[in-house]
């Protein structure tokens, strides 16, 4: 019986045609992981561990970025500030039941007070995103749609300017942080010794990202947010309240971005402006993916993480936004996009 010798070259041209459809994602994937090796060579494991705990933190950011932009194309530019609130609340539960423990100490409860304090900034987010939502979109929302991502854009700036400002007035302008949430020695692991707030602030970042994602996927209210950033029309003629979906968005963002605030404490302080750093970088992860990409700003925050750690071992943490900016401008030339596209409505439309 003769061989079919056709099926091997069909293969291998399928599969040359679908590198050339993601050549973009091939050529930033390669690069990661030759950037990864190059970490792993000069730092050792604690900078690749470090590097995924950033982009664990990056992408809980651009999660909540990329969901607001996809269900309610609002260009979110206060995010920053949600982060900023997450860290003052940790902070000012974190230290008062330290404090009172301290006259009383009860090793249980001492290790129990940092979670306290990082519950407590996700719920104060997800109620201070619910407060933005109604008090400010929802109105606007309502009354016009005609030039929406514009006037969207520019009253998240006016909420920044408005949250930084307000803080430097009520909590004053200097840093209040700590040296870390857990006293326990490092963790030993393949040579490296790996602090243990770093290493739950990942698992608070990962654990956190699997909820998102699971609700998303697997509740009916999930699918009614996804439905929304699919088709707002054809999601209000199936019968879904489209307010409450907005609202519900607008806080689960707000939340996951006081979260990853009150988790990193310990590495950057509260202070009124201490969200401009992590704005930029939750910016810089979906405009490389995909604006109003869910999915893709979880590659993308270990990938921007990547660029960030590898830019200061290399050069110096002067450039550590200049690299990123670059390669995402280089991204954008190859695909307008980004790398995953982009599965909302674009600006134009709106």
């Amino acid at each position: 019986m003769a061989k079919d010798t056709s099926a091997a070259p069909a293969l291998n041209e399928t599969l040359v045609n679908r590198i050339k459809d993601n050549l973009p994602v091939v050529i930033v994937g390669t690069f990661s992981l030759i950037l990864l090796i190059a970490i792993g060579i000069k730092g050792g494991p604690a900078q690749i561990f470090n590097t995924f705990v950033v982009g664990g933190m990056w992408a809980l950011l651009a999660v909540g970025l990329a969901l607001v932009f996809g269900v309610m194309n609002i260009p979110h530019f206060a995010h920053g500030e949600s982060f900023m609130v997450g860290g003052y609340v940790a902070y000012f539960v974190y230290t008062p039941l330290i404090d009172a423990l301290g006259e009383n100490p009860n090793p249980i409860l001492k290790n129990l007070a940092p979670f306290a304090g990082i519950i407590a900034a996700g719920i104060a987010g997800a109620l201070l995103g619910i407060f933005i939502e109604r008090l400010i979109f929802a109105p606007l929302r309502h009354r016009t749609r005609s030039g929406w991502v514009m006037n969207a854009f520019l009253l998240t700036v006016g909420i920044s300017f408005v949250m930084t400002n307000g803080a430097t007035l009520t909590v004053g302008p200097n840093f209040r942080g700590i040296q870390s949430y857990w006293d326990f020695e490092p963790i030993e692991f393949l040579g490296a010794r790996i602090a243990v707030d770093r290493l739950v602030a990942f698992a608070i970042a990962v654990v956190t990202i699997a909820i998102f994602w699971w609700f998303l996927r697997n509740t009916r209210t999930g699918r009614a947010i996804r439905a929304v950033s699919q088709d707002e029309t054809g999601a209000q003629i199936v019968g879904i309240n489209l307010d409450f979906v907005h609202t519900l968005t607008f806080s689960l963002a707000t939340s996951t971005a006081a979260i990853a605030g009150a988790a990193l404490l310990f590495m950057f302080q509260a202070y009124p402006t201490v969200g401009l750093k992590p704005l930029y970088f939750a910016w810089y992860v979906v405009m490389l993916v995909g604006l109003g990409n869910v999915a893709g700003a979880i590659v993308g925050g270990f990938i921007v993480a990547l660029l960030q750690t590898g830019t200061q071992l290399f050069f110096t943490i002067t450039w550590e936004t200049v690299i990123p900016t670059v390669v995402m401008i280089l991204v954008l030339l190859m695909a307008p996009s980004g790398l995953f596209g982009s599965e909302v409505k674009g600006v134009q439309e709106q």
